[in-house]
């Protein structure tokens, strides 16, 4: 396998060309980087077939996977017409994310690009859709896509916490910026740069201690030291002042209208895994899979 870095575009089961393969196509283009295109099948109704006729159902089966192979293989001849490299394969698997992992040990990949999923609230309380475990553990960029109205993008905003003042986290922060300064460059994009001072969780968080809550002028001087990091952050990387955005509020609301406003293409965020560092926006990167206007983009630290 070539150790040369490449983009995996997750297709979805049904033979469908989806917002993804777009931007999947539009970044290879822009970042100069082979594409590997996988669909993941799995029929629950041949597979349980196959128990009372194998040898009939086999024989179904490897017919569909062809038809899929067919049709995933005229989708990469049309993207290497455009200068694309282009591999694909389809992959009967039970539960991709395990198969995906193989991927990501298999195979240098830059960044990992798949359709987000609208999954219904109730079903998710009983399993985790394979988008959460991609945010929440996957240690390769995860770019889930909810439509390309510009295969290549044109906004790209980069969201960061400077509410923790942990080394690690300020580390974590400048990543999250040069990954969204990056892909700005390589797509010729507009870079815009946002905290949200969520107060009302600071407060809440001083209430849950069972001490006596600061006063307001602490409060107050708090602000002013995340202005101040705020400021220092977009200084050393270069964000120029008009790029900056320091807003105070719920930060789900406000993001999601900030991007509104902006007509944002990706949001570029940093996810955690659980255990080890503390999870820094992960349940706002889970709520902004389903009410942010535009597609995410997701880092985790660097490791070592």
């Amino acid at each position: 396998m070539s150790q040369t870095p490449r983009l995996l575009l997750i297709a979805p089961p049904t033979m469908t060309r989806t917002p993804a393969f777009d931007r999947a196509a539009a970044l290879a283009r822009a970042m100069q980087l082979p594409l590997h295109i996988v669909a993941f099948n799995y029929l629950q109704a041949l597979a349980i077939a196959g128990l009372f006729a194998p040898e009939q159902i086999n024989r179904a089966r490897e017919g569909y996977l062809d038809t899929h192979r067919h049709w995933l293989t005229e989708q990469a001849v049309s993207m290497s017409k455009h200068g694309i490299e282009v591999t694909s394969e389809v992959v009967w698997v039970h539960h991709p994310y395990e198969e995906i992992l193989n991927f990501v040990n298999e195979m240098p990949l830059a960044l990992i690009v798949k359709d987000a999923e609208d999954v219904p609230a109730l079903k998710r309380v009983f399993f985790t859709p394979l988008d959460w475990q991609l945010l929440r553990d996957c240690p390769v960029p995860v770019h889930l896509v909810t439509d390309a109205r510009h295969p290549l993008p044109r906004k790209v905003l980069a969201i960061v916490d400077v509410l923790r003042s942990e080394e690690q986290d300020q580390v974590f922060n400048d990543q999250i910026v040069e990954a969204a300064a990056k892909l700005a460059t390589q797509c010729n994009a507009q870079l815009e740069l946002l905290h949200v001072y969520d107060w009302a969780a600071v407060y809440a968080k001083d209430m849950g201690y069972g001490a006596v809550p600061l006063a307001a002028g602490l409060y107050e001087s708090l602000n002013e030291a995340q202005h101040e990091a705020f400021s220092a952050l977009a200084e050393r990387q270069g964000i120029a002042p008009e790029q900056r955005h320091f807003i105070e509020g719920v930060p789900l609301m406000n993001i999601c209208n900030f991007a509104h406003d902006h007509q944002i293409d990706i949001i570029v965020m940093g996810t955690v895994q659980h255990g080890g560092l503390n999870k820094l926006l992960g349940t706002t990167a889970e709520s902004l899979l389903h009410h942010a206007p535009c597609s995410m983009w997701a880092i985790k630290p660097s490791r070592g």
